[in-house]
Formats: C-alpha cells, sequence, structure tokens
C-alpha cells in the first residue's frame, strides 16, 4: 500500500474499556490514599486493586440505569460485596469523568507529541537534502524570485518546532484533576486527598474548581491540535501547487500499481494531501466547539459533555492520522530540480527584476524612475516572449548606468540564495 495508517494506539485510548479503565484507576487511587489514613482496611483495599473491567456488564447496566457512573459502581458493587462502600466515598462523578480524562488526553498528547517529533526529524532531511536546489519563489501564485526548495521545507521545519511546543504545552495544561466535589468546596473530600491522589496519578491539581476541571484548559488544548494540523495543511497545500501539470516540481507517493482516476489512466492526483487539507478544517471546526465550552452555567451545566465525547477523541485521532499521513509524504516527496530550474526561466528573466531595480537606483537614477523603467521592460518581456536581460541591453536608459558585466550579473540566481546557510544555521539545520 501507498500508505496506511498504523498507529492504532491513538483510537484505543478512546474505548469505552479504556475509558472505564481510566475512571477505575482514579477511584482505586482514592480509595489507596484513605487507605494510608486508616479510613479502608488493607484487606478490603486489596480487594478494590483486584476488581476489574467487565465492559460487556457495565454497559448492560448502563442500558438500564442511563448512568455511567452508577454503571461502573454496580459493576464494583457485584464484584466487591460489602466493601463497595468504600469506592466512591465524597466524590461526584466529575470528580472521576474529569481526572479520568485528564490521564487519556496525556496520553493522547504523547503520542501526539512523538508524531510531531517525527515528522520534524523527516522535515530536516527534506530540508537539508535541498538546502542548494534553486527554484522559484511565488508570491500570489506568480513568480518572485529564486529561492531554494530547502529553504521552503526550512519554513515547515521551523514552523513544526512551534507547533511541537504548543503540544507540549497543551499538554501540561490538560493534566490536571480534581477531586473538590460536587461544587468544588472539598465539602466531603479534603484537599490533601485531592492533591496526593493526582500526585499519584501523575497529574497537577486545579487550583479552584468547580464541579469540574475549566474548560479553558480544554479549548487550548484542541486549539493547539487545530494550529498544528492547519501547518499540516500548509505543507499540502504547497504539495498540491507545486503537483499541478504547469508546474509539476513537486509530486506526494505514488505506488506501482497505483491509480489516480477511473476514466483517465494518466491521471495523478495529489489525493493525499488533498485529504490532509480537509481534515486540517474538522480540526478548526472541533476547536471552536471547545471554546464555546468554556463558558457553563454556574457550576457548571452539561451541555459541554456531549460535544466532548465527539471533539476530544475526533481531534486526537484526527491529528495523528494527519501527523502521520504528512509525515509519509514528506518521507516520499517526489521532487524534480531539473523541472525547477526549467520554471526558473518561464518569466523570460523578469524574476531578476528587482536586482536590475536596486543596482540602477545605486548608480544615481531616481527610485521610481528606475521602477518604471525595468518595469516597462518586464511587460514587454512577458508580451513579447523575449528575455529581460535582452531588453535592457538594448537600452540606452539602462547601459549608460550598467555595463554588460554588471548587467549580466544582476540575472545571477546564486546571488538571491547566497545567505540560505546562514538562515539554515539559524534553523538549527546545520
Amino acid at each position: 500500500m501507498i500508505e496506511r495508517y498504523t498507529r492504532p494506539a491513538m483510537g484505543s485510548i478512546w474505548s469505552e474499556a479504556a475509558k472505564y479503565q481510566a475512571w477505575l484507576r482514579v477511584e482505586v487511587a482514592v480509595c489507596e490514599a484513605y487507605a494510608r489514613r486508616g479510613r479502608i482496611p488493607a484487606e478490603a483495599l486489596a480487594r478494590i486493586r483486584d476488581t476489574r473491567v467487565d465492559i460487556d456488564r457495565i454497559l448492560a447496566i448502563q442500558g438500564r440505569v442511563k448512568h455511567e457512573m452508577i454503571a461502573l459502581l454496580t459493576s464494583l458493587e457485584e464484584q466487591l460485596g460489602p466493601d463497595s462502600r468504600f469506592v466512591h466515598i465524597g466524590l461526584t462523578t466529575n470528580d472521576v469523568w474529569d481526572t479520568a480524562t485528564a490521564l487519556q488526553l496525556r496520553d493522547a498528547a504523547d503520542l501526539l507529541i512523538a508524531g510531531q517529533e517525527r515528522l520534524r526529524t523527516a522535515l530536516a532531511t527534506l530540508a537539508r537534502r535541498h538546502r542548494d536546489t534553486l527554484t522559484v519563489a511565488r508570491t500570489h501564485g506568480v513568480h518572485a524570485e529564486p529561492t531554494t526548495f530547502g529553504l521552503k521545507v526550512a519554513v515547515w521545519y521551523v514552523e513544526a518546532g512551534r507547533n511541537l511546543e504548543r503540544l507540549r504545552r497543551a499538554r501540561e495544561a490538560i493534566a490536571v484533576g480534581k477531586l473538590s466535589g460536587a461544587v468544588g468546596n472539598f465539602a466531603h473530600v479534603e484537599p490533601e486527598i485531592e492533591e496526593e491522589v493526582c500526585r499519584d496519578l501523575g497529574l497537577g491539581v486545579e487550583p479552584v474548581s468547580t464541579q469540574i476541571v475549566q474548560r479553558d484548559r480544554h479549548a487550548e488544548f484542541v486549539s493547539a491540535l487545530a494550529i498544528a494540523g492547519a501547518s499540516l495543511e500548509k505543507i499540502a497545500l504547497e504539495v498540491r501547487g507545486l503537483q499541478r501539470t504547469e508546474v509539476l516540481e513537486a509530486q506526494e507517493p505514488f505506488g506501482e500499481g497505483q491509480k489516480g482516476s477511473s476514466a483517465m489512466p494518466h491521471k495523478r492526483n495529489p489525493e493525499l494531501a488533498e485529504r490532509i487539507c480537509g481534515l486540517a478544517r474538522l480540526l478548526r471546526t472541533n476547536a471552536l466547539a471547545a471554546v464555546e465550552n468554556v463558558a457553563l452555567w454556574h457550576e457548571r451545566d452539561i451541555s459541554h459533555s456531549s460535544v466532548e465525547r465527539v471533539i476530544l477523541p475526533d481531534s486526537t485521532i484526527l491529528l495523528d492520522y494527519v501527523l502521520d499521513l504528512t509525515t509519509f509524504i514528506v518521507e516520499g516527496l517526489d521532487v524534480d530540480p531539473t523541472r525547477m530550474a526549467e520554471n526558473l526561466d518561464l518569466s523570460q528573466g523578469n524574476i531578476y527584476s528587482q536586482r536590475v531595480l536596486l543596482k540602477l537606483t545605486e548608480s544615481g537614477l531616481a527610485r521610481q524612475v528606475a521602477y518604471e523603467l525595468v518595469q516597462r521592460h518586464a511587460m514587454r518581456a512577458w508580451k513579447e516572449r523575449r528575455p529581460l536581460l535582452e531588453l535592457l541591453a538594448a537600452d540606452p536608459a539602462v547601459t549608460e548606468r550598467l555595463g554588460p558585466a554588471d548587467l549580466k550579473a544582476c540575472f545571477d540566481p546564486a546571488w538571491y540564495v547566497r545567505n540560505v546557510e546562514a538562515v539554515f544555521r539559524r534553523a538549527g539545520l546545520q
């Protein structure tokens, strides 16, 4: 296969069994804290530790009671008998739910960070390989000036580093729990219990909470995912542009036996890059939904819950997939330096106009006069398909200020990329 999603671990974080396992992990950690204080007998704690998530039984109970936490607690009661009275002491559903979700999000963030690191490594390799590969830079889709393909990729590499830092910060923001009770006032659980349990789980503590961990944290997390997705879309969009027939400077991987169209055998479409661009839109939509979840009624309502059941699994799975797909494209990108060199000449040398302009101003010609002079010849070059150098060399207004060697030197692409190595050093790509 030309591409395949090889990271099922992300999906497993969000299975129903994994969710209830995380809930049980929190419940057991609370029991352990109480046992250290003598509130739960050692033998009862041992039995609590031995309980298991019976997902089929939990779902069966849930179908009857219509409450997920009660379904879990009922299943535990069936396993523990009288010792079940030691489970869920002083807690509300969201104490367990939000703290367990933090565990899931932390694990998901670790996978995303690893995926972002893999992409960044692939981008570094591609950038170094093509550090000196000349190509034309485009602004507004129009040929601008010479650059190198490696410099283009270096932009992506540095941006990938910023996304890596954003994901790390988002992981820190989301990795907090709370056990402060039904309205956040610790009426039935001591703050020390919360601090101890969260520390044992490897989480921070929400300093002041209501019934929930505050949702600006989740908004920050999902927004970081959306920004990372937008950067992947940026790479994919460039690949799509470069793969157009009129450009054809780079193409996404295309395997032996792969087909691009059911009707036209010649087609080699950038469908992977297009897929990335489409899925990035979903990440941005989910970020908006996460921001909408920040404002809830009083100490909380439940309007955020239904949204998060979709956007948290979907956003983490989507970004994990798109990171994997983008890395695949970057590692297998079919770059054509020969075509890039051909395209450099398409503008009849117009891409060197700024250097001619500056040389004329250095000779003492007023800038606007020099601009209009070069622009007039550049428009002729386009229209008549004649080299700009030829037109300039035939104009006394130019040749009286620039000798043949000086004028020809303006059309040397190496001059435009002479500082690429310095940029690579700043980017940490040396």
